[in-house]
């Protein structure tokens, strides 16, 4: 061979080695080109489900982007475990991350068929695709998958692999790893799942869309036999566990859908999750949070509204004044010394519609806000003895320059009456002239001061409830008269845990002194009359000292009442979404309060007896209710009214004119 033919034979190796060179090292390129870096799998945290719980330790709800509960290995039955080895990757302790002698059993199959029909990733494979890649199949994404599962070999055990597979990859009807499949489909942890239950789980991750027992159980059952016999054939099982298995009955957990408790509360909570943790920290770390509900309160308020709402559906039927929709209720109630939110129904029918009246709705409370205008009265020197002419009155220049002429409900007058009658019997004039009396401006600031959040306008029909408020931070308002003169922020989460159970976040009640415990006290002794001889007086039959007020609004589109024990405040509204009369003198009286009462009733059964206290400032002495004088032994009808020390009438009736309001 001559000098120059060997230097070309060498000039033609030395350029093939270079294009085999370069085109390893571009596929090399091309599988390391944007692979993610394997992390440690012990400090993998899989998207794990948050909990909700009430405080009596109920389950309210779970929130999940991917329905996981993360177990360790050791709590999963090996017959689980062998189950998927034998159906996913017979020879999973015996490879290096991918087996060579499957993937060329699937090639062959792939190239007779023309398709990708046949895959031969082992779990391992599966596992680095899961986690780090696309289900998009390709040759350079298989090759991937193959590069990615002998680096997980190298660095960790085949027991470590298969507990974060079994914990990762996904079952079908929402659940993710094998604990969430046992929950989901059986209604047990995984660690109680028989033979039977765990071939099924075994056979889903092949196809969950497909052999899930919830969308084809007749396939779920070819495919859990399937499974037993590759277990039998594997020597995983005997002959006679695999006739048994094969033949059980498939004894599902109940459907799981709708199960949210309390839904509006959960709502509610959610959203002030997401706003302290953000949706990320939320739906994937596994929160556990406990809240402030009460559950079987909330069962309560939930029962008395749809009785409530079903009896005023009839009314309006029957008058012909029914809506389209249908009339919409709302319920909150509050532990009146902490704030806490113990129940909560924001309407008629979640599912039908979530929009949470209780918390989102502003209504017009109509006057059902006149104790907040009373309380700054109390606050500022009047006395709920004080006498009022209730009779017809123009304010000049009232409503951007118009005269306006108030007038009561009844349409009718009672001439001079003591605040706390007008009160009782809910008297449109009175209070007005009250107002009139204070300044609208100083009665908005007053308002705010007593926790109303809402933009208030202030005029003289501020007293009658013309602005619009929410049901929660009236109710919450209300709660400041038996909590002598404190205002509580209304709060829905006592404290959450993170998935170690370490503490993130710890109810801080806020709360600020807004009235005198004397005024508070005047106040629930102004509200108990309205219960006792005034527009609540139904209420009487629950059996236990009760305050409150009733609130109706113009052509009976709002009806309310908001009320409280020593211990609970509670605040009802009924009406329409679309601001329509409920017709036929559909009041509060009417309307709202029996919703309270149905509610209040069974929450304080069998609770102990408590009495509304009395702070040292107050004496309670017996007046005449017409005069407002001190009751002699001849005066009928003498009622216990509590004043201030010092204010309290020194007269009695026998020998007195009246007090007097100074012209009001």
């Amino acid at each position: 061979m001559t000098t120059s033919r060997r230097r070309l034979i060498y000039i033609v190796f030395l350029l093939g080695t270079a294009v085999i060179g370069g085109a390893v090292g571009g596929l090399f390129v091309a599988l390391t080109h944007d692979l993610p870096q394997i992390q440690a799998l012990e400090s993998f945290k899989p998207a794990a489900i948050t909990r909700i719980y009430s405080s009596d330790k109920e389950l309210l709800a779970e929130l999940f982007i991917q329905k996981r509960v993360p177990v360790a290995l050791h709590t999963i039955p090996d017959y689980l475990k062998k189950a998927v080895i034998a159906t996913e990757d017979r020879q999973f302790y015996e490879h290096a991350g991918v087996d060579l002698r499957a993937i060329v059993r699937a090639i062959i199959k792939d190239i007779r068929v023309g398709e990708f029909v046949q895959g031969a990733s082992t779990i391992t494979q599966q596992l680095a695709r899961t986690l780090f890649l696309t289900p998009r199949k390709s040759i350079i994404r298989k090759l991937k998958e193959a590069f990615l599962a002998f680096q997980i070999e190298r660095r960790y055990t085949k027991d470590e692999i298969l507990e974060l597979y079994l914990n990762q990859i996904y079952f079908g009807s929402g659940a993710y790893g094998v604990e969430a499949a046992a929950q989901t489909y059986f209604g047990k942890p995984v660690s109680n799942l028989a033979l039977d239950e765990c071939a099924l789980v075994a056979g889903m991750p092949k196809s969950p869309s497909r052999y899930s027992p919830l969308v084809d159980r007749s396939l779920a059952l070819k495919r859990r036999a399937v499974v037993l016999k590759q277990m039998a054939q594997n020597g995983m099982i005997t002959g006679v566990q695999l006739t048994a298995a094969r033949s059980a009955p498939l004894n599902l957990a109940k459907s799981q859908n709708g199960s949210t408790k309390a839904p509006y509360f959960v709502a509610y909570v959610r959203n002030l999750l997401e706003k302290e943790f953000g949706s990320s920290r939320l739906y994937w770390t596994g929160l556990t949070v406990y809240t402030t509900l009460n559950y079987k309160m909330n069962k309560a308020a939930e029962e008395a509204v749809a009785r409530g709402l079903g009896r005023l559906s009839a009314r309006m039927q029957k008058h012909g004044t029914s809506a389209v929709e249908g009339p919409q209720a709302a319920l909150v109630s509050l532990d009146a010394r902490q704030g806490a939110i113990l129940a909560m129904v924001g309407g008629r029918d979640f599912q039908e519609s979530p929009f949470n009246r209780a918390t989102m709705a502003r209504r017009q409370p109509g006057s059902a806000f006149k104790p907040l205008i009373y309380a700054c009265a109390m606050e500022n020197g009047f006395v709920q003895n004080g006498l009022i002419w209730d009779a017809p009155v123009v304010f000049k220049g009232a409503t951007e320059d118009l005269d306006w002429a108030p007038q009561n409900f009844s349409g009718k007058f009672r001439g001079e009456m003591t605040l706390r009658q007008a009160l009782a019997v809910s008297q449109n004039i009175p209070a007005v002239k009250l107002l009139n009396k204070l300044g609208p401006s100083t009665a908005v600031q007053w308002a705010y001061r007593m926790g109303i959040k809402s933009p208030l306008q202030p005029n003289l029909s501020l007293v009658l409830g013309t602005s619009e408020v929410t049901l929660l931070e009236l109710t919450a308002a209300y709660a400041v008269f038996p909590n002598e003169g404190v205002w509580t922020k209304p709060f829905a989460i006592l404290e959450v845990l993170d998935r170690e159970g370490r503490s993130i976040l710890r109810a801080r009640p806020e709360m600020r002194t807004v009235i005198s415990p004397e005024t508070a006290s005047i106040m629930t002794d102004m509200l108990q009359a309205v219960v006792q001889a005034g527009t609540g007086r139904a209420a009487m039959r629950i059996g236990r000292p009760l305050a409150g007020k009733t609130g109706t609004t113009d052509s009976y589109r709002d009806a309310l009442f908001v009320g409280f024990s020593p211990t609970i405040v509670a605040g009802v509204w009924v009406g329409l979404d679309h601001f329509g009369t409920m017709g036929n003198k559909e009041t509060g009286a009417r309307a709202a309060l029996p919703i309270w009462i149905d509610y209040m009733g069974r929450v304080l059964a069998g609770r102990p007896f408590h009495d509304f206290s009395l702070p040292e400032g107050v004496v309670k002495v017996r007046i005449d209710p017409e005069s407002g004088l001190l009751a002699s032994p001849s005066c009928p009808d003498a009622q216990a009214v509590v004043f201030k020390k010092g204010t309290e009438p020194k007269q009695y009736c026998s020998h007195a004119s009246g007090l007097g309001l100074g012209g009001l």
